[in-house]
């Protein structure tokens, strides 16, 4: 059976693997791209500032941390050396936050994606597939503005930025296979469960706590630190900063293994949301 004739069968096997999923995208980059636009757009329509607002809304969270972490609490991040400057603990704070936001967004989302978007299931034939996807790539949008906030912010406190900044999108990489991995084993289980967008709700506020987001590894006591290291977010969120605020090249070795773990949790999402969509019309 051709591609097309495949594509317009509604009962047809669905590819599991990921370079099928890669042709897709190929094939509907142009749809990815105008809903993706539409999600963002959309997000702030009838704000008088518009699309103004993903950029003045990072710009005003780093404000607030600035002041609070560096004139109320005189915070210091630990092992960061004696030039530490002023705002140092904002910029290090900053950069976890932005890694925190790309994962759980995400995850707050996919549950909710394909009951959200029931006319695709049973309306018109479409790659629902791309649902999380086309998620991933508007979280991805506020992340780029985030991290573009940070750069312009690093370089007004330092008067410099480090040539290692070259680096983070290879850094974050890994972990946006595996935030879209995890999104099609949520929208899926969304559909025939319905408690868990409110799971994943608890779920991604306790990772906030539990990750080093307002804290470095080493301030953990020993006994726990085992489990912030066994947290997915620790080592992105850690190589992140090397390469954005102390300067370091990134732990290629390590990209490579979290790399392939993603890649397999991604087939893994995928295989199971291909297989788990012919029971969605029969739900919804």
């Amino acid at each position: 059976m051709s591609a097309s004739a495949q594509a317009l069968n509604p009962h047809a096997a669905h590819p599991t693997s990921l370079p099928a999923l890669v042709r897709s995208m190929g094939r509907h980059r142009q749809l990815i791209a105008q809903m993706s636009k539409r999600e963002i757009i959309g997000r702030y329509k009838g704000s008088a500032l518009g699309l103004a607002w993903s950029f003045f809304n990072p710009v005003f969270m780093l404000t607030i941390y600035t002041f609070v972490f560096s004139e109320v609490f005189k915070s210091r991040w630990s092992g960061a050396g004696a030039d530490q400057s002023k705002t140092q603990f904002a910029v290090v704070l900053f950069v976890g936050m932005i890694v925190l936001g790309l994962f759980t967004e995400v995850l707050d989302r996919a549950p909710g994606l394909i009951v959200g978007n029931a006319n695709y299931v049973k309306k018109v034939v479409f790659p629902l597939e791309l649902l999380p996807v086309i998620a991933m790539a508007t979280t991805l949008f506020h992340s780029l503005v985030s991290l573009g906030v940070l750069l312009v912010a690093f370089l007004a406190f330092n008067g410099y930025l480090h040539w290692t900044a070259v680096f983070a999108p290879l850094v974050l990489l890994p972990l946006v296979i595996l935030a879209t991995g995890l999104a099609w084993i949520l929208a899926s289980l969304g559909v025939f469960l319905r408690d868990v967008g409110q799971t994943i709700g608890i779920f991604t506020t306790v990772l906030m706590f539990l990750s080093p987001v307002f804290y470095p590894v080493t301030a953990v006591p020993e006994r726990f630190r085992a489990f912030i290291v066994a947290n997915p977010l620790t080592f992105i969120i850690e190589q992140a900063r090397e390469v954005l605020v102390w300067g370091h090249l990134p732990d290629f070795p390590g990209l490579t293994v979290y790399t392939l773990v993603a890649l397999g949790v991604a087939w893994l999402g995928l295989a199971w949301f291909q297989r788990t969509r012919k029971g969605f019309a029969d739900v919804l």
